[in-house]
């Protein structure tokens, strides 16, 4: 019994994470980009908190790779974010029943619990400078709480964009 609980668990938890899609120009060859720096005029439709956050986690997350941030780049970054507030999903529920011979009622409900949720949809370009061609793009889908601490907003951002720079570059 205890087996098939944490593996009904570790669905869950597994499930509840951010995906992500990329796209890319196939005629580029990405092995020759070592440098990049941010879009002049990022409008992203984040505050500027989350910004700079997104910024130094990309900042750490490339450096560690070898990818120099440069005055004059090979590659601009640019995101953005579409967000939207949701209730959460998550409930505890109730029911009511009674049956007997061929004969049943039954009611049933859910409370919400854990407050609302931001879904969030975060775009992330890479733009190459010499020709201001989009070669490659991910959009990452997840969600954090409405009232979410700096530390886990910093958390849930370093989560996503790990999971989108793990898609970059494209496998071949």
């Amino acid at each position: 019994m205890k087996p098939i609980f944490l593996f009904v668990i570790s669905i869950f938890l597994f499930s509840c994470g951010t995906t992500v899609a990329v796209d890319y120009d196939k005629e580029t060859n990405f092995s020759q980009y070592t440098t990049y720096n941010y879009y002049p005029n990022i409008e992203s439709g984040l505050n500027d908190l989350d910004n700079k956050r997104i910024m130094r986690l990309t900042d750490s997350l490339l450096q560690s790779r070898g990818w120099e941030r440069a005055a004059t780049p090979q590659l601009f970054i640019n995101f953005y974010a579409s967000e939207q507030l949701s209730v959460s999903r998550n409930t505890i529920g109730f029911g009511f029943g009674s049956g007997g011979g061929n004969v049943g009622v039954g009611v049933g409900g859910g409370i919400p619990i854990g407050g609302r949720n931001i879904d969030q949809v975060l775009t992330f370009d890479l733009i190459d400078v010499s020709n201001d061609a989009l070669i490659w793009q991910a959009k990452a889908e997840g969600h954090y709480k409405e009232k979410a601490s700096p530390e886990q907003k910093v958390r849930y951002y370093e989560n996503t964009l790990q999971k989108i720079l793990k898609k970059y570059p494209p496998k071949a």
